[in-house]
Protein backbone atom coordinates (compact mmCIF):
# COMPACT_ATOMS: atom_id res chain seq x y z
CA UNK A 1 0.00 0.00 0.00
CA UNK A 2 1.08 3.40 -0.90
CA UNK A 3 0.74 6.94 0.45
CA UNK A 4 0.05 8.50 -2.69
CA UNK A 5 -3.22 10.47 -1.70
CA UNK A 6 -6.76 9.37 -3.68
CA UNK A 7 -9.04 12.50 -4.69
CA UNK A 8 -12.19 10.68 -5.05
CA UNK A 9 -14.63 11.44 -8.02
CA UNK A 10 -17.93 10.77 -6.16
CA UNK A 11 -21.11 13.36 -5.48
CA UNK A 12 -25.28 12.10 -4.45
CA UNK A 13 -25.46 9.33 -2.14
CA UNK A 14 -22.04 8.00 -3.20
CA UNK A 15 -20.21 10.89 -1.64
CA UNK A 16 -22.20 10.37 1.76
CA UNK A 17 -19.68 7.15 2.43
CA UNK A 18 -16.86 9.87 2.69
CA UNK A 19 -18.70 12.18 5.58
CA UNK A 20 -19.44 9.00 7.81
CA UNK A 21 -15.84 7.24 6.88
CA UNK A 22 -14.40 11.14 8.59
CA UNK A 23 -17.24 10.95 11.30
CA UNK A 24 -15.78 7.23 12.42
CA UNK A 25 -11.85 8.57 12.07
CA UNK A 26 -12.92 11.46 14.30
CA UNK A 27 -14.89 9.72 17.09
CA UNK A 28 -12.11 7.14 17.13
CA UNK A 29 -9.67 10.05 18.32
CA UNK A 30 -11.51 10.54 20.94
CA UNK A 31 -10.25 9.28 24.63
CA UNK A 32 -13.66 7.99 25.66
CA UNK A 33 -14.44 6.44 22.57
CA UNK A 34 -16.76 3.03 22.52
CA UNK A 35 -15.34 1.56 19.12
CA UNK A 36 -11.96 2.60 17.49
CA UNK A 37 -11.87 2.18 13.88
CA UNK A 38 -7.97 2.30 13.31
CA UNK A 39 -8.46 1.60 9.59
CA UNK A 40 -10.35 4.82 9.41
CA UNK A 41 -7.53 6.72 11.72
CA UNK A 42 -4.97 5.24 9.18
CA UNK A 43 -6.28 6.11 6.08
CA UNK A 44 -8.88 9.31 6.32
CA UNK A 45 -5.49 11.00 5.17
CA UNK A 46 -5.27 9.36 2.48
CA UNK A 47 -8.08 10.97 0.95
CA UNK A 48 -7.69 14.45 -1.03
CA UNK A 49 -11.41 15.32 -0.08
CA UNK A 50 -12.49 18.74 2.08
CA UNK A 51 -14.02 16.93 5.07
CA UNK A 52 -14.69 20.76 6.86
CA UNK A 53 -18.43 20.08 5.94
CA UNK A 54 -18.02 16.94 7.78
CA UNK A 55 -16.51 18.72 10.50
CA UNK A 56 -19.20 20.82 11.28
CA UNK A 57 -22.14 18.66 10.87
CA UNK A 58 -22.85 17.35 14.70
CA UNK A 59 -26.41 15.52 13.53
CA UNK A 60 -24.53 13.71 10.81
CA UNK A 61 -21.76 12.58 13.05
CA UNK A 62 -23.64 11.97 16.00
CA UNK A 63 -25.85 9.85 13.87
CA UNK A 64 -22.94 7.97 12.63
CA UNK A 65 -21.29 7.13 15.51
CA UNK A 66 -24.81 5.98 17.00
CA UNK A 67 -25.65 3.53 14.42
CA UNK A 68 -22.02 2.21 14.09
CA UNK A 69 -21.70 1.32 17.92
CA UNK A 70 -25.09 -0.37 17.63
CA UNK A 71 -24.64 -2.17 14.34
CA UNK A 72 -21.61 -4.00 15.30
CA UNK A 73 -23.02 -4.74 18.21
CA UNK A 74 -25.94 -6.87 16.47
CA UNK A 75 -23.14 -7.99 13.42
CA UNK A 76 -20.51 -9.30 16.41
CA UNK A 77 -23.68 -10.99 18.44
CA UNK A 78 -24.81 -12.86 14.57
CA UNK A 79 -21.15 -13.78 14.38
CA UNK A 80 -20.77 -15.71 17.64
CA UNK A 81 -23.86 -17.59 16.92
CA UNK A 82 -22.67 -18.13 13.38
CA UNK A 83 -19.28 -17.80 12.83
CA UNK A 84 -18.89 -19.33 9.54
CA UNK A 85 -21.79 -17.49 8.29
CA UNK A 86 -21.41 -15.39 4.58
CA UNK A 87 -22.10 -11.36 5.01
CA UNK A 88 -22.83 -9.03 2.43
CA UNK A 89 -22.46 -5.48 2.97
CA UNK A 90 -24.90 -3.80 1.21
CA UNK A 91 -23.41 -0.22 0.07
CA UNK A 92 -20.65 -0.22 1.95
CA UNK A 93 -18.93 2.72 1.20
CA UNK A 94 -15.42 3.03 3.18
CA UNK A 95 -17.25 1.09 6.13
CA UNK A 96 -14.63 -0.51 8.24
CA UNK A 97 -16.90 -3.05 10.62
CA UNK A 98 -15.51 -6.58 9.05
CA UNK A 99 -12.07 -4.91 10.96
CA UNK A 100 -13.40 -5.03 14.09
CA UNK A 101 -15.72 -8.08 13.58
CA UNK A 102 -13.36 -10.32 11.52
CA UNK A 103 -13.55 -14.17 13.26
CA UNK A 104 -10.92 -15.40 10.98
CA UNK A 105 -14.21 -17.56 9.66
CA UNK A 106 -16.57 -15.54 8.29
CA UNK A 107 -16.82 -14.60 4.18
CA UNK A 108 -17.29 -10.67 4.03
CA UNK A 109 -17.79 -9.17 1.03
CA UNK A 110 -18.44 -5.67 0.16
CA UNK A 111 -21.05 -4.35 -2.62
CA UNK A 112 -21.49 -1.22 -3.80
CA UNK A 113 -21.65 1.33 -7.10
CA UNK A 114 -18.78 0.62 -9.30
CA UNK A 115 -17.48 3.96 -8.96
CA UNK A 116 -17.53 3.49 -4.96
CA UNK A 117 -15.60 0.28 -5.29
CA UNK A 118 -13.30 1.73 -7.02
CA UNK A 119 -12.22 4.03 -4.20
CA UNK A 120 -12.56 1.13 -1.76
CA UNK A 121 -9.99 -0.71 -3.75
CA UNK A 122 -7.44 1.59 -4.20
CA UNK A 123 -7.55 1.98 -0.50
CA UNK A 124 -8.16 -1.47 1.18
CA UNK A 125 -6.94 -3.53 -1.94
CA UNK A 126 -9.57 -6.47 -0.73
CA UNK A 127 -9.39 -10.22 -1.79
CA UNK A 128 -9.44 -13.60 -0.33
CA UNK A 129 -11.65 -13.92 2.48
CA UNK A 130 -13.00 -10.26 2.39
CA UNK A 131 -13.39 -9.17 -0.99
CA UNK A 132 -15.54 -6.54 -3.39
CA UNK A 133 -18.46 -6.61 -5.69
CA UNK A 134 -18.94 -3.31 -7.58
CA UNK A 135 -22.24 -3.69 -8.88
CA UNK A 136 -25.62 -1.75 -7.73
CA UNK A 137 -28.23 -3.73 -5.18
CA UNK A 138 -30.68 -3.02 -7.80
CA UNK A 139 -28.53 -4.87 -10.36
CA UNK A 140 -30.28 -8.65 -10.44
CA UNK A 141 -26.87 -9.93 -11.47
CA UNK A 142 -24.84 -9.15 -8.02
CA UNK A 143 -25.68 -12.07 -6.27
CA UNK A 144 -23.58 -14.49 -9.21
CA UNK A 145 -20.84 -12.68 -7.51
CA UNK A 146 -21.62 -14.08 -3.86
CA UNK A 147 -19.56 -17.35 -4.33
CA UNK A 148 -20.13 -18.94 -0.79
CA UNK A 149 -23.69 -19.40 0.43
CA UNK A 150 -25.00 -20.97 3.70
CA UNK A 151 -25.85 -19.06 6.79
CA UNK A 152 -25.95 -15.39 4.75
CA UNK A 153 -26.84 -11.92 6.66
CA UNK A 154 -27.17 -8.47 4.77
CA UNK A 155 -26.05 -5.69 6.34
CA UNK A 156 -27.97 -2.44 4.95
CA UNK A 157 -26.63 0.92 6.36
CA UNK A 158 -26.69 4.22 5.05
CA UNK A 159 -28.89 3.37 2.21
CA UNK A 160 -32.75 2.42 2.67
CA UNK A 161 -33.35 6.36 3.23
CA UNK A 162 -32.44 7.58 -0.32
CA UNK A 163 -34.62 4.81 -2.10
CA UNK A 164 -38.62 4.54 -3.03
CA UNK A 165 -40.10 2.11 -1.51
CA UNK A 166 -40.20 0.29 -5.08
CA UNK A 167 -36.69 0.37 -4.76
CA UNK A 168 -36.72 -1.35 -1.37
CA UNK A 169 -39.00 -3.42 -3.01
CA UNK A 170 -36.65 -4.87 -5.51
CA UNK A 171 -33.53 -4.85 -3.41
CA UNK A 172 -35.12 -7.20 -1.02
CA UNK A 173 -36.91 -9.41 -3.58
CA UNK A 174 -32.85 -10.12 -5.03
CA UNK A 175 -31.77 -11.12 -1.64
CA UNK A 176 -35.14 -13.73 -1.40
CA UNK A 177 -34.62 -15.08 -4.38
CA UNK A 178 -31.55 -15.96 -4.52
CA UNK A 179 -30.36 -16.87 -0.50
CA UNK A 180 -31.61 -19.47 1.61
CA UNK A 181 -31.04 -18.59 5.03
CA UNK A 182 -31.01 -14.80 5.22
CA UNK A 183 -30.84 -12.79 7.46
CA UNK A 184 -30.97 -8.83 6.80
CA UNK A 185 -30.24 -6.05 9.26
CA UNK A 186 -31.38 -2.55 7.62
CA UNK A 187 -31.08 0.60 8.95
CA UNK A 188 -34.54 2.56 7.90
CA UNK A 189 -34.89 6.41 8.94
CA UNK A 190 -37.82 8.04 10.48
CA UNK A 191 -40.53 9.56 8.44
CA UNK A 192 -40.08 12.77 10.72
CA UNK A 193 -36.21 12.77 8.91
CA UNK A 194 -37.54 12.84 5.65
CA UNK A 195 -39.39 16.10 6.14
CA UNK A 196 -36.65 17.41 8.58
CA UNK A 197 -33.90 16.08 6.51
CA UNK A 198 -32.26 19.90 5.88
CA UNK A 199 -30.56 19.58 9.60
CA UNK A 200 -28.47 17.03 8.06
CA UNK A 201 -26.44 19.82 6.29
CA UNK A 202 -23.40 17.91 4.81
CA UNK A 203 -25.69 15.02 3.55
CA UNK A 204 -27.78 18.00 1.76
CA UNK A 205 -24.62 19.44 0.43
CA UNK A 206 -23.69 16.44 -1.48
CA UNK A 207 -26.95 16.46 -3.22
CA UNK A 208 -28.78 13.26 -1.98
CA UNK A 209 -32.07 13.53 -0.46
CA UNK A 210 -34.21 11.15 1.98
CA UNK A 211 -36.90 9.79 0.20
CA UNK A 212 -38.23 6.71 2.55
CA UNK A 213 -38.72 5.50 6.09
CA UNK A 214 -40.53 3.54 8.70
CA UNK A 215 -40.06 2.88 12.24
CA UNK A 216 -40.96 -0.73 11.96
CA UNK A 217 -41.04 -3.84 10.27
CA UNK A 218 -44.65 -4.39 10.16
CA UNK A 219 -44.70 -1.10 8.08
CA UNK A 220 -43.04 -2.19 5.36
CA UNK A 221 -44.24 -5.70 4.92
CA UNK A 222 -45.87 -5.18 1.77
CA UNK A 223 -42.20 -4.24 0.30
CA UNK A 224 -40.95 -7.45 1.91
CA UNK A 225 -43.10 -10.57 1.39
CA UNK A 226 -41.47 -13.73 2.27
CA UNK A 227 -39.81 -12.00 5.14
CA UNK A 228 -40.68 -11.94 8.99
CA UNK A 229 -39.59 -9.94 11.41
CA UNK A 230 -36.98 -10.32 13.98
CA UNK A 231 -36.60 -7.51 16.40
CA UNK A 232 -37.40 -3.42 15.79
CA UNK A 233 -34.08 -2.31 17.25
CA UNK A 234 -32.47 1.65 17.07
CA UNK A 235 -29.88 3.21 17.79
CA UNK A 236 -30.39 5.12 21.12
CA UNK A 237 -27.70 2.71 22.96
CA UNK A 238 -25.40 4.35 20.82
CA UNK A 239 -26.55 7.63 21.39
CA UNK A 240 -26.53 6.75 25.17
CA UNK A 241 -22.69 6.64 24.69
CA UNK A 242 -22.21 9.58 23.55
CA UNK A 243 -24.72 11.80 25.53
CA UNK A 244 -25.70 9.75 28.78
CA UNK A 245 -28.93 12.02 29.44
CA UNK A 246 -30.57 10.04 26.39
CA UNK A 247 -30.62 7.17 28.84
CA UNK A 248 -33.44 9.21 30.82
CA UNK A 249 -35.37 9.76 27.39
CA UNK A 250 -34.99 6.37 25.78
CA UNK A 251 -37.88 5.04 26.81
CA UNK A 252 -40.57 8.08 25.30
CA UNK A 253 -41.87 7.15 22.74
CA UNK A 254 -41.53 10.30 21.08
CA UNK A 255 -37.97 9.83 20.99
CA UNK A 256 -38.20 6.26 20.03
CA UNK A 257 -40.66 7.08 16.99
CA UNK A 258 -37.66 9.45 15.80
CA UNK A 259 -34.47 7.61 16.07
CA UNK A 260 -33.31 5.87 13.50
CA UNK A 261 -33.98 2.01 13.28
CA UNK A 262 -32.21 -0.90 12.80
CA UNK A 263 -35.08 -3.38 11.53
CA UNK A 264 -34.13 -7.24 11.96
CA UNK A 265 -35.65 -9.94 9.86
CA UNK A 266 -35.51 -13.55 8.14
CA UNK A 267 -36.50 -15.39 5.27
CA UNK A 268 -39.93 -17.57 5.81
Amino acid sequence: MTNTKIKPELNGVAETMLLTFYARAQYSKSPKHAFYDAKAVELVERLDYDFSRASKDTAMGSGTIARTIVFDELVQAFLQQHPDATVVNIACGLDTRVYRMDNGQCIWYNLDLPETIHVRDQIFQEQGRISTVGKSVLDPTWPEAIARRGTMLFVIEGLSMYLQPEEVAQMLRIIHDNFENAYVMLETTSPFWVQKQSIEKSVQETGAVFTWGVNRFSEMQELAPGFHGVKDDNILRGMAKLYPVYRLVSWVPLVKNMAEKILVFQKD
